[in-house]
């Protein structure tokens, strides 16, 4: 059951494949802003799956976070969510990142319950 107030946890190593160097968002090998919001949204969608109907999904829909440091190769950036609000099928979580060194990224993320089935028959361009 989803309820205001519950909490999820996921983390990632940085790696040469998750610097922004590598997701070409700058020239850097230092965690990447794109990693961070992914990060951020497994998190949430990993937090909530357990607690849907067999059939039903989540997917991302809005995304606001401020990357406020950077991490270096070999850093645990671990993440942290908070289910704040559920308006029927549209919930949003406050989702916290830090590294040993401290926070480096917080925001809202938003996410809708959606019928796996229909949403994959209206990607594919069906009714």
């Amino acid at each position: 059951m989803l309820e205001i107030g519950m909490k999820g946890n996921a983390e990632t190593v940085v790696t040469l494949d998750n610097t922004a160097k590598a997701f070409t968002s700058g020239a850097l090998e230092v965690f990447a802003t794109p990693a961070m919001i992914s990060l951020m949204e497994e998190t949430c969608w990993k937090m909530i799956q357990p607690e849907l109907e067999e059939g039903l999904g989540s997917v991302g829909t809005k995304v606001d976070v401020s990357h406020m440091a950077p991490s270096a190769i070999g850093m645990t950036v671990m993440c942290e969510a908070t289910l704040i609000n559920i308006d029927g099928r549209k919930l949003t979580f406050e989702v916290v990142c830090s590294d040993e060194n401290g926070m480096i990224g917080m925001g809202t993320h938003e996410r809708f319950i959606i019928n796996n089935e229909k949403f994959m028959q209206k990607a594919n361009g069906h009714k």
